[in-house]
């Protein structure tokens, strides 16, 4: 055999191989790794100017009751034990018996925003909350008020908010991903809630930790061997490979999307382990988050990593506790043990960002896929409550100590200046510079957006 017949074999050998146990590897790691990537690994323009940066949203999994945190209720006080005087929603398995807040609520900061007694580190930065009492979902199951918060729809697979602000804007930093997600919920759409659906797979989330707890602070896969110019020339292989399936297909996102992954994993392997690394930050900071105390440790380290995070250019980044606010029973202990675990690295976060300039520009979001309701379940637990129930919003544009619409005299139904899910992702696009009703992607023959065909920008809680 000739020398070039050789070399001709042996390309079609490297092909065969690329389609063979090659491909297998990047299309197993188009599942996984491609979670992190950018549409174009560079910057996009926003439709106007923004007025955040950058996103943290805090989710509380699981549905805290804000007649116990946010919403003060005086008459449920005050008719503890007695009938609802109205007809519950459907599929409610509580008592129609009204349940008073074990717990006291005050008045704080010059706003006077009513704040529960459980929340006393949080309730110090009353004046930076723009507490919205309004809110409304859809789902009255866990499965889908947590899709409808993520991604727009309680039943359809959709791209998640922070996907669709990822194929907005680009990435900030060309060696991080657009969008991450900490300790993202494994139950209640799992996957669907970080990822990217017809989206482009480069918009899905780079995850760490999964449902609640961050274990070891690391990205999985990402780790790479040997020496940085033999792991370049591997990679440059492999695109070739992947280039060449690419052009076969003549479209493909998920090939297009791997390819980008694979790309932004070799940069981020020089840039992540910095970002990833909390023994960098000073022992006051990582007291004032309440590190390394058995309460808050998880919690507080999450939300280091999400300001580091923030701090090094990633779009939108997610902190999640695990679904422990579901406390169909045993109200008081769980709110109680749950309070103390977010209360204080919440507060050092608003306080860290404040401290280092960085709250202007960071829209901070805290809330549940619904609230609880004021009626008893069980003897001392609340059910389900997407018909009204409170979130918050601070920095970023929003306008601060602001308490927004209001529910009923007992906290069951949002009734004045409601505020839809659909509102809310719209207003959160707005405040990053994203118009929600030209945000959209052509797929299946439409156009579709992350609110659908509603929604609206509530410009009473931008500052």
């Amino acid at each position: 055999m000739s020398e070039c017949a050789f070399r001709g074999s042996r390309r079609s050998l490297l092909q065969a191989s690329g389609c063979g146990f090659g491909y297998l590897a990047f299309a197993g790691l188009s599942a996984e790794e491609s979670r992190g990537a950018e549409s174009s690994l560079t910057s996009l323009p926003p439709h106007h100017l923004p007025r955040a940066k950058r996103v943290i949203f805090l989710f509380m999994h699981g549905g805290p009751s804000h007649v116990d945190l946010f919403d003060y209720k005086p008459r449920l006080q005050a008719d503890h034990g007695k009938p609802l005087p109205f007809k519950a929603p459907p599929n409610i398995s509580a008592v129609p018996k009204l349940m008073k807040s074990p717990w006291e609520f005050s008045q704080h900061g010059q706003s006077g925003l009513w704040i529960s007694e459980l929340l006393p580190e949080v309730a110090k930065h009353v004046d930076d909350l723009c507490v919205i009492r309004s809110m409304h979902s859809r789902g009255q199951s866990h499965g889908q008020a947590v899709c409808m918060l993520h991604t727009g729809s309680d039943n359809f697979v959709r791209p998640s908010v922070g996907a669709w602000i990822s194929y907005g804007l680009g990435t900030e930093n060309q060696r991080l991903p657009a969008f991450v997600s900490i300790s993202p919920p494994s139950g209640h759409g799992g996957p669907r809630n970080y990822g990217s659906a017809f989206l482009p797979a480069s918009h899905q989330a780079t995850t760490i930790g999964s449902s609640g707890k961050l274990g070891t602070v690391r990205i999985d896969n990402l780790d790479g061997e040997g020496p940085l110019e033999s792991r370049r020339r591997q990679l440059d292989l492999l695109q070739s490979f992947n280039r060449e399936h690419l052009a076969r297909a003549r479209k493909d996102d998920e090939i297009e999307g791997a390819i980008k992954s694979f790309e932004l994993a070799f940069r981020m392997q020089e840039t992540a382990p910095e970002v990833l690394d909390l023994s960098r930050e000073p022992k006051s900071v990582l007291d004032l988050y309440g590190a390394g105390q058995k309460e808050t440790d998880n919690f507080a380290k999450q939300c280091i990593l999400a300001r580091r995070m923030a701090e090094a250019g990633v779009r939108y980044v997610q902190v999640s506790t695990g679904n422990v606010w579901d406390q169909h029973g045993n109200l008081k202990d769980g709110h109680e043990k749950n309070c103390r675990a977010v209360d204080r690295p919440i507060a050092a976060l608003l306080t860290d960002l404040k401290a280092r300039g960085m709250l202007d520009d960071t829209l901070v979001v805290w809330g549940g896929e619904f609230g609880r309701t004021p009626i008893v379940q069980g003897s001392d637990g609340r059910d389900h409550n997407p018909q009204g129930f409170s979130m918050w919003m601070a920095g970023g544009g929003s306008k601060g100590g602001l308490a927004y619409g209001q529910t009923d005299e007992f906290g069951y139904f949002a009734v004045e200046n409601r505020v839809h899910m659909h509102d809310l992702h719209a207003t959160i696009l707005h405040l990053m510079g994203l118009k929600h009703d030209r945000l959209t992607y052509r797929h299946a023959g439409r156009d579709f957006r992350l609110t659908d065909v509603a929604g609206h920008v509530v410009h009473d809680l931008i500052a």
